[in-house]
């Protein structure tokens, strides 16, 4: 069993200030991970509405990972610093009704419900997900190209950034209560970055509607960079001449910052990044450069080597 080290879930500044709590918990892998023996690798029968799964695979042949595991295995601050209790934590998050804003440096600003956003054509899209905690899953979701939305919206010519914003609303969402952090979350990504097809809005997984673990309503899912980039449960997009000062920039600056770009040869401050534990496989794998989206993802960073992932 690989212990999941409390060393490795938090900036040091939370992590010192909670290492006999977190110690306390016992996060095992082992007991977490809900690996393969036993788990579905599918998910419950799904409505009429729903998109099928139609790979067992990605396009490099890695598995899917199984279905409780991607379910069941979840960071979501807001709610629990522990993996394992999210589910339960989220099982009456109230999703519905739910707007999402788009504003800002664009020409046409507006709210959307979700019934709007879910006109825009769905789609299914197999993708590595790596946490920058040294693990990683591989996810069918299912949604829709953020660039969809934003080109919509009419860009002004000023705009250089996206920003992105998590409810926030702390009897809903205990974690918010914590004053560790810079409530509510923020990230943000360049607007070449937000316009890339590969970025995607996602409105559901395994062929259902997001779980309320997994960031339902809305989340974003940036399969290139590390995944607390991917935020979830989303009710306002900005556009903005500024780059944005995400919430990890803000509760660890000497550790997390705004590119977050999968890189092997750049190690976190406080553990390596060259390899990563596959959720439901109990084995580690060596990381990929991009996370494997290299190809489609490196001409956007001429000056890579400048910018290590938490430059």
């Amino acid at each position: 069993m690989i212990k999941i080290h409390s060393s490795e879930i938090t900036p040091e500044h939370v992590y010192l200030s909670r290492r006999q709590f977190l110690q306390g918990m016992g996060l095992v892998a082992g007991h977490a991970l809900l690996t393969a023996c036993g788990a579905r690798t599918s998910p419950p029968p799904a409505g009429d509405s729903a998109l099928p799964t139609s790979s067992a695979t990605d396009e490099l042949g890695n598995a899917l990972t199984p279905f409780d595991a991607v379910t069941g295995y979840n960071n979501f601050y807001e709610f629990t610093l522990r993996k394992e209790g999210v589910a339960r934590l989220t099982k009456d998050f109230v999703t519905e009704p739910w707007t999402v804003t788009v504003d800002g440096l664009v020409s046409q600003p507006r709210t959307f419900g979700m019934e709007e956003l879910l006109k825009f054509t769905q789609e299914e899209r197999v993708y590595r997900m790596r946490c920058v905690e040294a693990w990683a899953m591989v996810i069918p979701w299912q949604g829709f190209p953020l660039a969809q939305l934003l080109k919509a919206m009419e860009p002004l010519s000023s705009a250089r950034y996206v920003q992105f914003e998590t409810l926030y609303d702390p009897e809903s969402m205990p974690g918010q209560k914590d004053k560790s952090f810079p409530w509510p979350y923020v990230e943000g990504l360049r607007l070449d970055e937000a316009l890339h097809d590969l970025t995607l809005l996602s409105t559901g997984l395994y062929g259902q509607t997001l779980l309320p673990q997994n960031g339902a309503p809305l989340r974003l899912v940036v399969p290139w960079k590390y995944g607390f980039k991917s935020i979830k449960s989303i009710v306002k997009i900005t556009l903005t001449e500024a780059q944005p000062t995400t919430l990890w920039m803000a509760a660890g600056p000497t550790e997390y910052g705004f590119w977050a770009n999968v890189n092997p040869k750049v190690d976190h401050p406080r553990w390596s990044q060259a390899t990563e534990r596959r959720i439901g496989e109990n084995k580690r794998v060596e990381t990929l450069f991009f996370n494997g989206y290299a190809d489609e993802v490196a001409d956007l960073y001429p000056d890579l080597d400048k910018r290590s992932w938490y430059y």
